[in-house]
């Protein structure tokens, strides 16, 4: 072991052992600040978490070690050279210490480690960048990060002056050493991943503190699409294309795929046709949690809470995912979160598909994305043009018609007044409109204009909320004027919840969203507490509507009189989940498989077999999903002039 005596390789373990020492405190004041969540455990959580520092210090050091080791001994030993390691080592200092408050305040946001949101937000670098800015103090941050990143390095002058001071290796013991270093990079990629040796199941805070941050960072850069049938645990082709046609078997559907595990079918709602004005509101991060009518004594959604008793209202109504693509992709849809990526950001793939604005387009409606900031984000307008709707974002509103805008977009209320401009237009022409928002208020840094309600701007997601209702109210005020409101039906719905983390890898409580269909002239209020989705939301809708349709939904219209078992289906990136209002099954990479029995209470975990009918269904769920992507069997195409889709006013 005298080669760890070198100057080359001292230098290395005091720049590793330095990063090492700021993981390990970051681990712990992440398990000392969530104690209550995190239960006991400490000896796997700092085991297993050593063994993801070591491994991520394993390649991450990799450039530095093959340099140090390959050093010519002439200019190791110069004075310019000397400096040139002291700021290597200030600057990782720095890096780390960076990305240490960094875990932070995305743990503060998210309840996890790095990942997938983690790449997003660096893909989406402007967004993000303003909304720190806007956030938190920023330059004071970086700073006192700089201050104490030279002071550590001071501290360390004695170890480094040993380092660099040290004998230098002969060029065989050097060449030696950096093949060592790139196999131990090599095996580092190779012996760990995501989901192992972490374990699957069990407290996922200790799993998550169990983790390396960076780690997980470019390990969900890496794995961004995932295959199901590679990662996942699957069933007979013949097995899946049953129980998936069960699961959709509605009274009034024909399948009329060539392929067994094709979905396509044939809807045919009872009824006469009819074409009301839709305006679909995707709200930014709104749990139901938020809402006074469900228990909270805030007073924070007044507007919502006294909609409710005047709407269509589903108070056992759940998200799909985490993310606002996901949302959105599932509204639009009507799919299960496929792992990975979803497909709004699958760019390159992300057009072609059967939406709700190709369904509405076909029998004459104008199709149209409406959204309070660039649309870039997320791959958005590239999804929404691409799968039948026309776009209207930021980028398309003159600056003297936004009165306020943050990182995110314009304020709600001037997102609403482009809404109303939009709606004015079509109805002059006559033509029925579905336009379908998606709002940006309800986001750090939680900003809004002065004087709406009685919570300061930027003070928190209390006052986001609030604001968030008022704009609300103050459409719907507007809107009651207009001569197309009787013929409009309205639907509040929103993208996902504020806060998604708990000790389950998917605690389903946390995905409990408000639904509400408003139209007083149209749809009789009354609330329903069947269990339902956001993938049932686009086949309710044309329920509504009496509308014939060639369907690739994976929903149901929630409105049937012979309802199908109840099923909800959640998943993050990694996790997928299928919940029956009792029981949840959650699919994880590696085949993993578990039930958590009484989910939304005690929610008792549990190894379980693919025979077990709640898996099984979960299994058909996503591995149909995944299939029908895959083979492009979600395309849309249109019906023949004579399918009988006259629709009237």
């Amino acid at each position: 072991m005298d080669f760890l005596k070198t100057a080359p390789m001292r230098f290395l373990l005091l720049v590793t052992g330095s990063w090492l020492a700021i993981f390990v405190l970051t681990r712990t004041v992440l398990l000392f600040t969530h104690l209550d969540e995190a239960g006991s455990g400490f000896i796997s959580i700092y085991g297993i978490g050593l063994l993801y520092d070591l491994g991520f210090l394993a390649y991450a050091a990799l450039p530095l070690g093959v340099y140090l080791l390959l050093c010519p001994p002439g200019l190791w030993r110069r004075p310019g050279h000397r400096w040139f390691l002291q700021g290597v080592l200030t600057v990782s200092l720095f890096a780390m210490l960076f990305t240490a408050v960094a875990e932070w305040l995305f743990w503060d946001e998210f309840g996890v480690r790095f990942n997938f949101i983690a790449v997003d937000y660096l893909v989406y670098s402007d967004e993000v960048l303003n909304n720190l800015l806007e956030s938190y103090p920023i330059g004071l941050l970086l700073g006192s990060l700089a201050v104490l990143a030279v002071v550590l390095s001071l501290v360390l002058r004695r170890a480094f002056n040993a380092a660099v001071n040290a004998p230098l290796p002969t060029a065989r013991k050097r060449l030696a050493c950096a093949l060592a270093v790139l196999v131990a990079g090599g095996l580092s990629l190779q012996l760990l991943s995501q989901g192992s040796p972490r374990a699957q199941g069990g407290n996922a805070y200790q799993n998550e503190l169990a983790s390396n941050g960076p780690y997980q960072f470019f390990a969900a850069f890496r794995n961004n699409d995932l295959d199901y049938p590679q990662f996942y645990s699957t069933l007979a082709p013949d097995v899946v294309a049953q129980q998936m046609r069960a699961e959709l078997n509605e009274p009034n559907a024909r399948f009329i795929g060539q392929d067994p595990q094709d979905i396509r079918r044939e809807i045919d709602n009872p009824g006469t046709p009819r074409q009301p004005n839709i305006v679909l509101v995707t709200i930014e991060s709104f749990s139901a949690k938020y809402m006074g009518s469900n228990g909270d004594n805030r007073n924070l959604t007044p507007n919502l809470d006294a909609l409710r008793p005047q709407s269509l209202y589903f108070n056992n109504f759940y998200a799909t995912g985490t993310r606002t693509d996901r949302g959105l992709e599932a509204i639009t849809l009507a799919i299960p979160p496929t792992p990975g990526r979803s497909i709004v950001k699958r760019i390159g793939r992300e057009s072609g598909f059967a939406s709700l604005g190709q369904q509405l387009n076909a029998v004459g409606y104008d199709s149209v994305f409406v959204y309070g900031g660039r649309g870039y984000f997320d791959n958005m307008n590239a999804f929404f043009s691409g799968n039948g709707y026309r776009v209207v974002d930021q980028s398309s509103v003159p600056e003297a018609e936004i009165h306020f805008k943050n990182a995110w977009g314009m304020a709600d209320e001037d997102l609403y007044t482009q809404t109303l401009k939009l709606a004015d237009a079509d109805y002059a022409k006559q033509q029925p409109f579905l336009l379908q928002l998606m709002t940006t208020s309800n986001h750090r840094p939680y900003t809004y204009p002065d004087g709406r309600i009685d919570i300061p701007s930027g003070n928190g997601r209390d006052g986001a909320v609030k604001y968030t209702d008022y704009a609300i109210g103050h459409f719907l005020e507007q809107a009651r004027n207009k001569p197309w409101f009787d013929n409009t039906i309205f639907i509040f719905v929103a993208d996902h919840t504020a806060g998604s983390a708990g000790k389950e890898d998917l605690p389903i409580a946390n995905y409990q969203i408000p639904l509400f269909i408003y139209a007083p002239k149209l749809i009789q209020a009354r609330e329903s507490a069947q269990l339902a989705s956001q993938i049932d939301l686009a086949p309710t809708l044309l329920g509504l509507l009496n509308l014939d349709y060639q369907s690739t939904f994976f929903g149901r219209n929630l409105l049937q009189d012979n309802p199908l078992p109840p099923r909800v289906v959640v998943g993050n990136y990694q996790h997928l989940g299928l919940f029956d209002g009792k029981d949840l099954a959650i699919l994880s990479p590696r085949q993993g498989l578990r039930r958590h029995d009484d989910a939304l209470s005690e929610s008792r975990e549990s190894h379980a077999p693919s025979s077990d009918p709640l898996i099984t269904r979960a299994i058909t769920y996503y591995q149909s999903a995944s299939y029908g992507f895959k083979h492009q069997l979600l395309g849309w195409k249109p019906l023949k002039a004579d399918a009988g889709l006259a629709v009237q006013p």
